[in-house]
């Protein structure tokens, strides 16, 4: 392989990246005379992959433009048995028709990052499916139940005498066969990993191999900007959201997160992403015109430029100049329509809590009532409280920062 130059490995080994263990380990390995084996593994437990699986492929990316071979697991096994992101709760099991079916269209996805070409990817079932009870019990006398209890999420849960399934304590031991049987040089994984990925490293000593390398990733917080990101709750950003979904969640992150997403979604330069930091830090630069750069750079990478710039002219037209969007759904008003009573030619009495959770601009009462209470619902530009209004036909009703309806009569 070609030696790098600093700036390349300063992108590699420093930009984006939580640890690598061990580190001189990997830059001998980076320079060496083969292509290296890189390992992630993906447990298809939802169907859409987001923001925070990028992270993770951007680098994988970024090492197979430099020639290495990487190797996806798609985790048809460890999907069905046990909790891999150290959740303090056990995950539901999926049947082998629900993982196979999310497989599928995490595979479309994948290729919108790393290189299809130099990709392979496997499911764990071409060497666990060959597993017999005597191959399980082999494994887990590698370990004892004294090491897996130094993982984080499991001490905290023996200490608070919470439950862990046999299950759960086989999931580390799967995903480090992984490596056994793949023969990995790196793998990656986020911070939470860690443990799991260390076992995999151990146990390919104790097999005889070469231990692969540790190298993981900050964890990337969703658009509320505290947890992680995750379909479970609710935060995340799919990779295959619609562009004016993906730019308007990208609108709704808070300031303290934007400089964390350029430095983990973006090539910009290391220089310039400190000039975004301290801009957003001293308040000398409006935090909404960093986010309009970076849901510019994102929509443009899923979908195109010409979406990005277009969803871009939208927010500024609807939410910075106040004005009415461009393509507005209609909602048919009739005398079936919950919410809706005392219909005449040219307006009708609307109940509004009812009447936006029909529209599904409200997932419940409840929240339109909160919208309400926020001063977050305008008729035709105008804010609304009261839950019992005379609403005319053929005006736009807004909720919250991207939901409008035009209510027409039926």
């Amino acid at each position: 392989m070609p030696k790098l130059d600093a700036e390349v490995l300063h992108r590699i080994t420093k930009r984006g990246v939580a640890e690598i263990i061990p580190e001189v380990e990997f830059l001998k390995r980076l320079e060496g005379d083969k292509p290296l084996k890189l390992k992630m593994g993906f447990d298809p437990s939802r169907p859409d992959l987001h923001l925070g699986h990028v992270v993770g492929l951007r680098k994988l990316r970024q090492l197979q433009d430099l020639g290495h071979e990487l190797v996806l697991i798609v985790g048809d096994w460890t999907a069905q048995i046990g909790d891999p992101s150290g959740q303090s709760d056990t995950r539901t099991m999926l049947d082998a028709a629900q993982v196979k079916e999310n497989a599928e269209t995490y595979m479309r996805q994948f290729f919108r990052v790393v290189d299809p070409e130099k990709t392979r990817a496997v499911y764990q079932s071409e060497w666990f499916g060959k597993f017999t009870l005597a191959s399980v019990i082999e494994l887990t006398s590698y370990f004892t139940v004294n090491q897996f209890l130094h993982r984080e999420d499991f001490a905290n849960r023996y200490a608070g005498q919470r439950p862990i399934a046999i299950t759960e304590l086989l999931y580390p031991l799967l995903q480090g066969y992984d490596s056994v049987a793949i023969e990995a040089d790196v793998e990656f994984g986020g911070t939470d990993q860690l443990f799991n990925l260390m076992v995999g490293r151990e146990l390919q000593e104790k097999k005889g191999q070469r231990p692969q390398i540790v190298f993981t990733m900050p964890i990337l917080p969703g658009t509320d900007g505290v947890r992680r990101m995750g379909k479970s709750l609710g935060n995340y950003i799919a990779i295959e959201d619609a562009p004016s979904e993906m730019f308007g969640k990208v609108m709704s992150l808070p300031d303290n997160v934007i400089a964390l997403y350029f430095e983990l979604l973006t090539d910009i330069p290391d220089k310039e992403l400190e000039e975004i930091r301290t801009a957003i830090e001293a308040r000398t630069t409006n935090p909404i015109e960093f986010k309009k750069r970076l849901g510019l750079e994102l929509v443009t990478w899923f979908h195109s430029a010409e979406d990005g710039a277009q969803v871009q002219a939208e927010f500024e037209r609807v939410f910075q100049q106040r004005e009415q969007p461009v393509n507005v759904p209609d909602f048919t008003v009739t005398k079936a329509t919950e919410g809706a009573s005392n219909i005449d030619e040219g307006s009708f009495t609307a109940d509004l809590s009812r009447l936006l959770v029909a529209a599904g601009l409200a997932a419940s009462r409840g929240e339109a009532r909160r919208l309400l209470q926020q001063k977050a619902v305008e008729i035709d530009g105008t804010r609304v409280i009261e839950e019992t209004v005379q609403v005319p036909f053929g005006v736009i009703v807004r909720a919250g920062r991207r939901r409008f309806v035009r209510l027409v009569k039926g």
